[in-house]
């Protein structure tokens, strides 16, 4: 998948956050995904919202091509950057 098709994607995705999980202070966990109607927000941000969902976010829109280097740099499950080194 090319990376204008992520960007896609996630330009939804951030729309769905703004429209349903955005509260006064930050942003919530609903506890509802079928039901856009009554998605039963849970007045609880996760700890990995800013720390993962976000750092994907901004990488993916950043105009910055040299931000990241996918060549020296693995993102692991958590969104954090590891080294690659040569053998």
């Amino acid at each position: 998948m090319c990376k204008s098709s992520y960007i896609m994607y996630a330009s939804v995705y951030l729309q769905a956050f703004e429209k349903y999980t955005k509260v006064a202070n930050g942003y919530t966990s609903i506890g509802n995904v079928r039901n856009p109607l009554n998605t039963r927000p849970r007045d609880m941000m996760e700890s990995f919202f800013l720390g993962e969902t976000l750092k994907y976010l901004y990488l993916l829109f950043s105009d910055d091509p040299h931000i990241l280097s996918l060549d020296k740099y693995v993102l692991n499950s958590e969104a954090h950057p590891l080294p690659i080194y040569d053998t």
